[in-house]
């Protein structure tokens, strides 16, 4: 059986959003810690870390405005059954820009507006909003 470690991660956030918890525990992956670094970047969510070095998981603290949750729903793009790659120029908005694609690139994870500012493509991971 494959773990897909980004589902787990963008379903795990949204549900914890959607009961109002004040925070949650993920796995310490690499790929975690990018993909929240891009979430804490474009105010998804407020912080997240690890206890220490060898720390088995990442505690992300959630973020509401005006008791509404920062994170509402994602969506799971490309999956370890198909990969969806895509170049700058096909990157677009994501909910009329109320919303965000986050893209694996050569130069690292980011998210689909500075993919596209920094003319790079890449795997389209998810979109959240």
């Amino acid at each position: 059986m494959v773990v897909d470690n980004i589902s787990n991660l963008i379903i795990s956030l949204k549900n914890a959003s959607t009961a109002g918890k004040d925070y949650l525990r993920v796995p310490a992956t690499k790929i975690n810690s990018a993909i929240l670094n891009v979430l804490k970047e474009n105010n998804f969510i407020v912080d997240f870390s690890k206890k220490d070095k060898d720390a088995k998981d990442i505690k992300v603290v959630l973020k509401y405005e005006d008791g509404a949750a920062a994170i509402t729903d994602v969506k799971r793009i490309s999956k370890n059954s198909k990969r969806v790659y895509q170049s700058s120029k096909e990157i677009k908005n994501v909910r009329r820009g109320y919303g965000m694609a986050v893209i694996s690139t050569p130069k690292g994870v980011m998210s689909g507006i500075n993919a596209r500012e920094q003319k790079v493509g890449g795997e389209l991971l998810f979109e959240i909003w």
